[in-house]
């Protein structure tokens, strides 16, 4: 039997329970955030307790300290997820690859004013414009004018003037009106299921626009074309991450790749095809080897 450490919030920590207990792996849930943890002899976690991890903690400082703790491989270890979190690197590292983005721009404050009038103009208000690092969508907005983004860089410059704010930089990034939003599941190179998320149509009338399950979005499983599937795969093999979300944006004439998520919540198992736990299964297997 397999002794699995699990971070990730609770919600995926009970989806995944049973079917992997199921093909001899047990999953204890580790959470590292938003507690005390001593640290010597009272520590809360043994080096001997578990064979391996899923994935890295999302907060890398709290990651830190678990790791050392611990002291188990992880299926998506640091190196992965600080990967996947950075927006602009993962856009740069497909350009590079000749996979399809959406034209970015990357900022770093601080920067004057008329770079960032300049950088206004390359696009097709409105824009969208992204932090950095932050994942769910948290502080991504889309500005209609001039006036409009430059308070919003202000706002972001004001954030940064702070020291111990880590990553001082953002993406501005074209906006595709009337997108289809898919997140898709990419493990080990092979893809393993998809989802088209969408707003309710309440939600949109009101004039909500991101499409994240967190802020209400639904998630539906679909059955994505073979040439969609091997881009999702692509972007899995040029990052080199082993289980991933690829979140893919269909408007009438193209197909971009928008972000990736190193760290993504699992669904219900009827949103993934027939072998997934198995597949999941052997990819943990594999790492707890790696100990």
């Amino acid at each position: 039997m397999i002794d699995l450490a699990v971070a990730n919030a609770k919600q995926t920590f009970r989806r995944m329970r049973e079917p992997l207990a199921e093909r001899g792996i047990r999953v204890h849930h580790v959470p590292v955030s938003e507690r005390v943890v001593p640290l010597g002899e009272e520590a809360p976690w043994d080096p001997d307790e578990y064979d391996a991890g899923f994935v890295y903690p999302g907060r890398l400082m709290e990651g830190g300290v678990a790791d050392a703790l611990l002291e188990i491989p992880w299926l998506n270890d640091h190196e992965t997820v600080l990967i996947s979190r950075n927006k602009a690197e993962v856009i740069a590292r497909l350009e590079r690859a000749d996979l399809p983005v959406p034209e970015s721009v990357y900022v770093s404050n601080d920067v004057d004013e008329d770079e960032l009038v300049d950088v206004f103009d390359r696009f097709e208000p409105p824009v969208v414009v992204k932090p950095n690092s932050t994942t769910r969508g948290v502080g991504v907005a889309k500005a209609h004018d001039l006036d409009s983004f430059l308070g919003i860089c202000d706002y972001l410059s004001l954030v940064h003037d702070y020291k111990a704010t880590g990553d001082r930089s953002f993406l501005v990034q074209e906006y595709l009106p009337e997108a289809t939003d898919y997140r898709v599941m990419v493990l080990e190179g092979e893809y393993v299921g998809a989802v088209e998320r969408r707003l309710p149509d309440d939600a949109v009338e009101e004039g909500q626009w991101k499409h994240n399950v967190h802020r209400g979005a639904e998630a539906t499983g679909v059955d994505l074309p073979e040439e969609w599937r091997d881009l999702a795969e692509s972007v899995a093999d040029e990052l080199e991450i082993p289980f991933l979300g690829v979140d893919l944006l269909e408007t009438d004439d193209r197909l971009v790749v928008n972000e990736t998520n190193a760290r993504p919540t699992i669904d219900e198992a009827t949103k993934y095809e027939p072998d997934f736990y198995d597949r999941l299964a052997d990819a943990i297997r594999t790492t707890a080897d790696r100990r």
